[in-house]
């Protein structure tokens, strides 16, 4: 039997995030802005890992599975390398710049929760460099490329790659949304096996792209549109309509990353075989897994946990088709 692998292409980044226990706007002389120079006295640091690719890998791990990671870092990395090794993720195929330190995301935030922020790209510019051919010659034909948001050209020249070699990709442009011309979305989406997106960006890749929800559809084989607290959404020509609710009685602490665990989640059903209702299904309870906790990848369950919870909220059939893959 061929190998099949899953090849998880987007941004490595780390997040640097620090709180300040008063208010900027104290120390903001509004007719001086021009000449501002402040410093802050912050209470704590917390440096977490992300990027879109890093995280989406890492849930795949989670659920048990060998996700390839494709994308750029810096020298910086080997600590998150070492992270990401731990929890099954395949590191090999990872560009190391020569010259550029990993993206990082640097905050600050206040009392009031307004915030200072810069985002360096850093390494994350050099993944134009990688070619995905040698990659698959490594660990096997892809059962799926996911492109998520990343360096444009990079995300440009991996979706044109998938086309000429045939390559089964999931589009996922999701950040980079608000900065692309139409032109480069349509060229990011037009032939994806799966198109990932939130309610509000499918709005955007119509308004932007001049598509109506239906030319959306004619260009991929299934949209799957998360919903927030209401759940998630499949769509297809060829297809009945999936429409699965959010897992019930979720504490929410903090909602970043959870629509990349989503993915992880929907594309590792997908390996295993399964339906779109039990990969929608199977996205939905490890990112409620996300939403409680503080962190993209601080988050871990048992299997035999994993499967309660899917049972729990879907019922016993989609916890025993499950089960049967993830044991």
């Amino acid at each position: 039997m061929p190998r099949m692998s899953l090849l998880i292409a987007g941004s490595i980044a780390t997040d640097h995030l620090m709180t300040f226990a008063g208010k900027f706007a104290d120390s903001l002389v509004v007719d001086q802005l021009d000449k501002l120079s402040v410093s802050f006295l912050v209470e704590d640091l917390e440096i977490r890992r992300g990027g879109c690719a890093g995280n989406i890998a890492f849930a795949l791990g989670q659920l048990g599975l060998s996700p390839v990671l494709v994308g750029a870092a810096g020298e910086d990395f080997a600590d998150y390398r070492s992270w990401l090794e731990r929890h099954d993720v395949d590191c090999k195929s990872v560009h190391i710049s020569e010259s550029q330190h990993t993206a990082r995301f640097v905050c600050t935030t206040d009392s009031t929760m307004a915030q200072f922020a810069s985002f360096y790209p850093g390494a994350m510019s050099e993944a134009r460099q990688i070619e995905l051919e040698p990659i698959v010659a490594r660990v096997g034909d892809p059962s799926y490329v996911l492109i998520g948001p990343d360096d444009p050209e990079g995300m440009l020249r991996h979706t044109q790659e998938c086309r000429q070699r045939g390559y089964r990709f999931a589009a996922d442009p999701s950040q980079q949304l608000a900065f692309a011309e139409g032109d480069l979305i349509r060229d990011l989406i037009d032939g994806a096996h799966i198109l990932f997106s939130n309610e509000y960006e499918s709005h955007m890749i119509q308004q932007k792209t001049g598509w109506s929800a239906q030319d959306v559809l004619d260009r991929v084989d299934v949209q799957v549109i998360t919903l927030g607290a209401n759940g998630v959404r499949v769509l297809g020509n060829e297809i009945e309509p999936v429409e699965i609710g959010a897992v019930p009685g979720v504490d929410a602490k903090e909602p970043t990353g959870v629509g990349d665990a989503f993915r992880g989640g929907f594309l590792a059903a997908m390996q295993w075989g399964l339906s779109y209702e039990r990969a929608a299904q199977v996205g939905c309870v490890i990112a409620a897994y996300v939403v409680e906790s503080v962190g993209t990848q601080e988050y871990s369950f048992t299997r035999q946990g994993f499967i309660q919870r899917l049972e729990d909220a879907y019922g016993a059939e989609a916890a025993a088709e499950v089960h049967q893959h993830y044991m």
